[in-house]
């Protein structure tokens, strides 16, 4: 099942989003993603997290739909996210699309992104998209949906990754070790149709920028 989270993070330009809002089995409003959801007229299945970001209407609004509220205290152990990582699975997840997972909280972007790795370890496919970026966190295989003259980054999530061959790029990698205590896969350039990462163990976030850099 294809599920769709809509956190609260930094989105841009929402009409960018409305060409991808159908397609999903399940949709996973985290608190203030909610009001996105409304906008955008999306229909949520979920509505998680403590409630801080949501407004009366975007409440409203899901309530109307008959979303189901998982309502949490604000001080936790846990983010709003990973519970919403942990309600995907336990719905049945197979595949996860972010929206609003990355923003102007470094500590929330990369809480996000560490986070969602363990479901990746569990077969579950997590990509966070917007505007700026997608990023696809990757534990086998991935031919990335984009354009030669593209830039791509690799970051490694964890202390390192191993077997990683990257195919189709200016800088050509064959079963590398990759470091993540020291980082030496960042700025790459597509050069062929279908570039490809492959990934023997661990986990990276293969990060696409769609055209060219400012």
């Amino acid at each position: 099942m294809r599920f769709l989270l809509m956190a609260n993070g930094e989105y841009g330009e929402l009409s960018w989003y409305r060409p991808f809002k159908d397609g999903f089995d399940r949709i996973i409003c985290i608190d203030g993603g909610t009001d996105r959801a409304m906008v955008l007229e999306m229909i949520p299945y979920r509505v998680v997290g403590d409630m801080d970001s949501i407004s009366e209407k975007a409440t409203a609004y899901a309530d109307s739909l008959g979303a189901v509220f998982t309502v949490v205290p604000r001080e936790k152990d846990n983010t709003d996210f990973q519970l919403a990582l942990e309600l995907a699975e336990k719905d049945g997840a197979t595949s996860i699309v972010v929206w609003g997972g990355t923003g102007t909280r470094l500590d929330h972007s990369l809480s996000n992104l560490f986070s969602a790795t363990s479901l990746v370890l569990k077969g579950i496919e997590v990509c966070f998209r917007s505007p700026r970026e997608d990023i696809y966190l990757v534990n086998r295989h991935l031919v990335v949906p984009g354009k030669i003259g593209d830039t791509v980054s690799l970051i490694t999530m964890g202390d390192k990754a191993g077997g990683v061959t990257l195919r189709g790029f200016q800088y050509p990698l064959t079963n590398a070790v990759l470091d993540g205590r020291w980082q030496c896969a960042v700025s790459n350039v597509i050069v062929e149709p279908n570039p490809t990462v492959a990934v023997g163990s661990g986990v990276v976030a293969v990060i696409h920028f769609p055209g060219e850099l400012p």
